[in-house]
C-alpha cells in the first residue's frame, strides 16, 4: 500500500557572485514555464534600463525599507555598495505554506542568512567558467564605474570560495546547459525521500 504525504514548498536558494548570471538564469527558467515561482527582492537602488517595478524588483526608497525592516518584513536583508536588499518574507512564506516551490536569487550572506533560520532550503552556487569572464561580464554591462567594478570583482572573488557551504554546484557555461542543471536538481529535490 502506498501512503501519500502532502510535502510544504521547497525553498531554492540560487546565488552567485555579481556577473554570475543568476537573474538571466531565473529569467530562462520563466519563460519555459518550469512551476517554480520567483520571489523578487525590495531594493532601494535605482531601476536599470528595462527593469520593472513588482517583476525585477520592489523599488523602494531607504525610509520605506527601514520601516519594512524594523517590522521584520524581511526573511534576510544585505547592504550591497549604500543599496538595500531585502527577501518579503510573507511572500515566501504563503508560498511555500500553498505547496508551491520557490527560488530566491540572493547573494551569498542573504543565503548564509536563509540557510541559518530555514532548515530544508536547498542552496545552489552558480559558478562562472573563469574569473576573466566574470570581469567581462561586469564590464558589458555598463550600469558601474570602474571603481563599483573593481570593489564587484574583489568581493565575486571573495565568495567564489563560498560555493563550498552551499547544497549543489554548477557551472554557468551555457545558458540552456545550466537551466537544464538547474531544472535537474529541482526535479530530484521535490522526490528526495525524507521530503
Amino acid at each position: 500500500m502506498m501512503l501519500t504525504k502532502k510535502r510544504k514548498g521547497i525553498i531554492f536558494v540560487l546565488s552567485s557572485p555579481s556577473g554570475g548570471g543568476k537573474t538571466t538564469l531565473c529569467r530562462a527558467l520563466k519563460k519555459e514555464r518550469f512551476n517554480v515561482v520567483f520571489s523578487v527582492s525590495a531594493t532601494t537602488r535605482k531601476p536599470r534600463p528595462g527593469e520593472k517595478n513588482g517583476r525585477d524588483y520592489i523599488f523602494l526608497d531607504k525610509d520605506e525599507f527601514k520601516r519594512r525592516l524594523l517590522r521584520r518584513n524581511f526573511l534576510e536583508w544585505t547592504d550591497n555598495f549604500g543599496d538595500l536588499y531585502g527577501t518579503p518574507k510573507r511572500f515566501v512564506m504563503e508560498t511555500v505554506a500553498k505547496n508551491r516551490d520557490i527560488i530566491l536569487a540572493i547573494d551569498v550572506k542573504g543565503a548564509m542568512r536563509v540557510k541559518r533560520i530555514l532548515r530544508g532550503a536547498v542552496l545552489i552556487f552558480v559558478l562562472p567558467p573563469s574569473l576573466g569572464l566574470l570581469k567581462r561580464r561586469l564590464k558589458a554591462r555598463k550600469t558601474e564605474t570602474k571603481e563599483a567594478e573593481r570593489r564587484r570583482l574583489s568581493i565575486a572573488e571573495g565568495e567564489l570560495g563560498c560555493y563550498k557551504k552551499y547544497d549543489y554546484a554548477i557551472v554557468n557555461d551555457e545558458v540552456t546547459k545550466t537551466v537544464a542543471r538547474l531544472k535537474s536538481i529541482i526535479i530530484a529535490e521535490r522526490h528526495r525521500v525524507n521530503r
